[in-house]
């Protein structure tokens, strides 16, 4: 079994959903090696989150945009967490609902999502920074 790992920094995004799937094939090209596997690719942060979705129309990013800006609001008053700004408690609820973490199988050495899908980094905060990720895959 081949095991690989590596640390990748995404640059700052504005708020919203964000294909990420470039990046972490360029982060660890290493799955090229491996015909059978598993890729994990995990986020550092909790403000933030990942998903896998649809890759073709930016619309569909838009709209989950929409989705949880009016399912989880700012500016709740029952909010005990808001030293860190208004959107900062609704980014760890939405980054909560999504999770910090999404698995893709590994197949000839390439990622097996399927033909409209990519993988999402959800940048929940107004001005989030540079985002961490871990990317580890393994098989045969």
């Amino acid at each position: 079994m081949k095991i690989f790992q590596q640390a990748l920094t995404l640059r700052a995004k504005r708020r919203g959903f964000h294909l990420i799937t470039d990046d972490i094939e360029i982060a660890l090209p290493q799955i090229e090696e491996i015909e059978t596997g598993i890729c994990q690719v995990f986020i550092q942060h909790t403000s933030a989150s990942l998903t896998i979705n649809e890759n073709a129309d930016p619309t569909v990013r838009m709209d989950f945009e929409m989705f949880f800006n009016k399912t989880v609001k700012e500016n709740d008053p029952a909010y005990e967490h808001d030293y860190e700004g208004s959107d900062d408690m609704p980014a760890h609820l939405k980054s909560s609902i999504l999770g910090s973490s999404v698995t893709i199988p590994i197949r000839d050495g390439r990622l097996a999502l399927g033909t409209w899908q990519g993988v999402y980094l959800c940048e929940h905060r107004n001005n989030g920074g540079n985002r961490r990720l871990i990317v580890t895959a393994w098989g045969e």
